[in-house]
């Protein structure tokens, strides 16, 4: 067998970082090589996104240090976007040392100005020079994937979820050695989701990104890397390789620390027994013994997040939508939508950015006013509406500030009651986390604080707007066995297939312009039936194709014959097209005196060859059965 040359693009050699007292990793060390997909998995506020920007040298370690391999190209994508207002999307592409990207700019250029034969023809040998026909079309298929088409749009005028997107084409058109991303998939619609998948899937791409978007790990990532507990853990696999062989290695230390407890008492007893000389075969022991007691309270603390509630009665009506519409100018949200929510309804909301999805929820909610039809809410509904803003902190707030405004003890169910304090521990803020600063907080963390003060208010209809933004996998699995077992009505905006798969049962489809559509089932349930209406939609066209050959049927011909037949149709319809062109300018006036004669030999040699390829097309298509 041929030896694999392993080529290293990056090694990560024992880095820590503290912030005061608190340290969030040390001595960590992983490599990245050309070719692997990695994954890499942490609790929110363990310092993933620190990790990445120490990785991009945006951020220096306390101790240790990155090595990047000489002449490597990196890239990173972050949840801060670094482009300049002022340029426009095609100006924001074009700025960079790419070369061929310097000759495409050229050529477009020199489109604008086609009265400059010279620079014309200069920029069009560029292109075939640099082969950039290809790489243009490229980065313009990827600039429609992410919805950039308008390329005189200035960065200004842009939505956060757009900049975020042409971060993301720019990195994605520089095609460079290492790619470094972080949540890649958040403000992208389904469809670019599964689009981006595809392509870093079938890509020879080398990548390190955080994500929590479970079925693009599984799709994408052949490795995964996990901080735990302050420890380094890898996997050689994707996200179910992952869960498997986490689940084995918790259960093998389990049991590993269960020994050490029973040898520890063992051990507890004879250091108890012995006199207080020791001989050195006991001293020895006695070492020994203090490596079994840590061992045997090493037992990994599994804080998780503690969701509860204690819901308002539902009564029989729930919320009524009457012929609702909303527009904005041409733009149609809806269109005299009409729905009645029943108790236990589990919907989903999905489709493209831009066709009304959050727009759908302020107008369910009262935030947005109606511009026709009503919306008429039972007497006991108590919504619950988890938005996109999240949080909005006075300065200087605290953590436990922002509960206290609902109380110093929340009622839970049956009765019971919970302080402010001991709340915000079961969403993993411990005493001393919950009397920092609200705007110290990491994005994770932000929206963990936010789904308490949404959850507290005990609602019986809950509303989330893209609720798994930002939250770490353990987090999102804790929320999806919350929701699994709420009791009320759920309506939910979201991206992550996996969590839409667990948690809903029906979903309203936004098409745009005011179409939606009752699909009766979870998200994979609607990939496969758009996809079967896609091959039915394919086999129809192939169908007609087959239909148009049998009535263009051209055998009797050879195979060159028939390329030829085909070809030459094609002539024949370009030489007409000529013919026309040169008569309608003699039919104007619009030839000059002095190319009288020039264009009249012209029009007389596409007559001649016109003729001859139609004597040739008829002699071909003799021969046809």
């Amino acid at each position: 067998m041929p030896k694999i040359t392993v080529v290293n693009y990056l090694s990560v050699e024992n880095i820590s970082k503290s912030f005061g007292e608190r340290t969030l990793f040390e001595n960590i060390s992983f490599g990245i090589n050309k070719d692997q997909k990695i994954a890499f998995i942490a609790k929110n506020g363990s310092g993933k996104t620190c990790i990445m920007k120490i990785i991009n040298g945006e951020d220096e370690p306390d101790t240790g240090q990155v090595v990047v391999r000489k002449d490597i190209r990196m890239a990173f994508l972050s949840q801060d976007h670094n482009l300049q207002d002022e340029l426009t999307i095609e100006e924001s592409i074009f700025a960079s040392d790419n070369e061929v990207l310097k000759v495409i700019e050229r050529y477009e250029k020199a489109l604008e100005h086609p009265e400059d034969e010279e620079a014309y023809q200069k920029a069009f040998d560029d292109m075939d020079r640099h082969n950039a026909w290809d790489f243009e079309t490229q980065f313009k298929q990827i600039l429609f994937k992410l919805k950039l088409e308008d390329f005189k749009l200035k960065v200004k005028n842009l939505s956060g979820g757009q900049k975020k997107r042409l971060s993301l084409a720019i990195i994605l058109i520089n095609r460079p050695d290492l790619l470094i991303l972080d949540e890649p998939t958040n403000h992208l619609d389904l469809e670019m989701i599964e689009w981006l998948e595809s392509y870093f899937a079938k890509e020879n791409i080398t990548l390190f990104m955080v994500t929590h978007d479970r079925f693009f790990l599984e799709r994408v990532c052949n490795e995964i890397i996990e901080l735990d507990n302050g420890k380094l853990y890898q996997y050689k696999g994707n996200y179910s390789y992952y869960l498997e062989k986490k689940e084995e290695r918790i259960a093998s230390e389990n049991s590993s620390i269960d020994k050490a407890q029973n040898l520890f008492k063992k051990e507890l007893e004879w250091m108890r027994r012995q006199p207080k000389a020791r001989t050195t075969k006991s001293k020895s022991r006695q070492d020994d013994f203090y490596v079994i007691k840590q061992k045997a309270e090493s037992r990994r603390k599994e804080n998780v997040v503690e969701l509860e509630i204690n819901m308002e009665r539902m009564g029989s009506k729930i919320i009524e939508l009457h012929k609702i519409s909303k527009r904005f100018g041409d733009h149609v949200i809806l269109d005299n939508f009409t729905f009645d929510f029943q108790r236990g309804a589990r919907i989903g909301i999905i489709g493209k950015n831009g066709t009304g999805k959050s727009t759908f929820l302020n107008l369910l909610t009262g935030t947005l006013p109606l511009d026709g039809g009503k919306v008429i809410v039972g007497d006991t509904i108590k919504i619950g509406y988890y938005t996109q803003s999240g949080i909005n902190p006075k300065p200087g707030q605290r953590v436990i500030d922002i509960i206290k405004e609902y109380g110093e003890y929340i009622p839970l169910a049956k009765g019971r009651i919970i302080s402010a304090s001991q709340l915000l521990e079961r969403f993993l803020f411990d005493s001393k986390k919950q009397y920092d600063y609200v705007e110290k907080l990491s994005g994770g963390e932000l929206k963990r604080l936010y789904l308490c003060t949404v959850l507290i208010q005990n609602p019986n209809f809950l509303i989330l707007d893209e609720p798994t933004n930002d939250l770490d996998i353990v987090t999102l699995n804790v929320l999806e066995s919350f929701l699994l077992d709420y009791p009320g009505c759920l309506l939910v905006v979201s991206h992550d297939r996996y969590f839409m798969d667990k948690i809903v049962d029906h979903l309203f489809v936004f098409r745009g312009q005011g179409e939606i559509e009752n699909f009766p089932g979870n998200y994979s349930d609607f990939r496969a039936y758009e996809d079967s209406a896609d091959v039915a939609q394919k086999e129809e066209n192939k169908a007609e194709k087959k239909d148009w050959k049998q009535q263009n049927n051209t055998s009797g011909l050879s195979f060159n014959e028939q390329k030829e037949f085909q070809k030459i149709e094609k002539e024949i319809k370009e030489l007409e097209l000529k013919k026309k062109e040169i008569e309608q300018l003699f039919s104007d006036g619009k030839v000059a005196d002095a190319d009288i004669e020039k264009k009249a030999n012209e029009l007389q040699a596409v007559i001649q060859k016109l003729e001859e390829k139609e004597e040739r097309w008829f002699d071909l298509s003799s021969k046809i059965e």
